[in-house]
């Protein structure tokens, strides 16, 4: 369905995207994970057609998204990050208007609205406002949105943030459906049990360049020494921090406020702690993990995944 390859992107002197290369079968649902500034985004928009491609070729079904474009276009439908709808008129006009945009009219446009509006659960809201609606509803709007015209493609760019449980439970129910249904899915997520619980394949990006691609087993079965040692200590101070990562067996560090994120083998504890006491570092609570994505992640990057 996908064919990434080789692709590039530079603003000015800053070489965003290095020559990035993937693929996604149809049917797939594929994970694309990356830090903030790694080139996730830029990637994404090369894909949809709204950045242009310095080098490389990106294919879709077949059909190249610098050479033909439009054609390219009608197979994806994308959920940006941001809320792209009108807020002053209903759900069912916000619908009705972009599936028009894509090319549907009369009593086909307005089937598919209703078909529509029963895949995102809002039905009985369709005649209200959007600007009425809670942080979840209007994203649920929004993916209905890139549904309209039954694209082969859906590609969805963290589509959960800042909305309530029961919401983003709702839009993962709704996309594991529309997959096992065998529409195709690129998902990124700054929440990775969202991957996990949608995707069996993961690429990982970082500074532009893909770094680790497979399985989710095929990814985990890579750590060495995996185990993530998640640690809140009362404060953090950089000499501690480099002490950690200069223990055997520690393979990767990262700090989130006062939480230290250690991946490593299981017996590194007691060196830890042994620091934490010569460096007057109090330890207020520690939680252990076996190996995971998040834990590879933060192997390969240094970074968690909401860096």
């Amino acid at each position: 369905m996908l064919a990434v390859e080789n692709i590039k992107k530079t603003y000015g002197n800053r070489e965003v995207v290095r020559g990035v290369s993937f693929t996604v079968k149809a049917g797939e649902s594929f994970g694309l994970l990356g830090p903030n500034g790694a080139g996730k985004s830029t990637t994404i928009s090369m894909i949809s057609g709204l950045v242009g491609i310095d080098s490389g070729e990106i294919l879709v079904d077949g059909s190249s998204v610098k050479q033909q474009p439009m054609r390219s276009k009608k197979i994806i439908g994308v959920v940006p990050q941001e809320i792209a709808l009108y807020p002053t008129i209903s759900a069912r006009e916000n619908l009705l208007f972009w599936g028009k945009m894509y090319g549907l009219t009369g009593k086909q446009a307005k089937n598919r609205v209703e078909e529509v509006l029963h895949i995102i659960g809002l039905t009985e809201r369709a005649k209200d406002k959007v600007e009425t609606f809670s942080g979840g509803m209007k994203r649920r709007v929004n993916i209905g949105a890139a549904l309209m015209h039954e694209p082969k493609l859906l590609i969805m760019d963290e589509p959960t943030v800042g909305i309530d449980p029961q919401s983003r439970n709702h839009i993962l129910e709704t996309v594991k459906q529309l997959n096992q249904q065998g529409m195709t899915v690129i998902y990124t997520s700054h929440y990775m049990e969202e991957v996990d619980f949608l995707c069996e394949r993961v690429g990982i990006i970082d500074a532009g360049n893909v770094i680790a691609i497979g399985t989710k087993n095929e990814l985990c079965n890579r750590l060495a020494g995996g185990t993530i040692h998640r640690i809140k200590v009362d404060h953090i101070q950089d000499s501690f921090i480099s002490q950690v990562r200069a223990i055997d067996m520690v393979t990767g560090v990262a700090t989130t406020e006062n939480t230290l994120e250690i991946i490593g083998a299981e017996n590194i504890l007691a060196d830890i702690i042994r620091l934490a006491g010569e460096q007057n570092v109090k330890v207020l609570s520690i939680e252990i993990q076996e190996p995971n994505l998040e834990s590879l992640f933060l192997q390969l990057t240094g970074k968690t995944l909401r860096d």
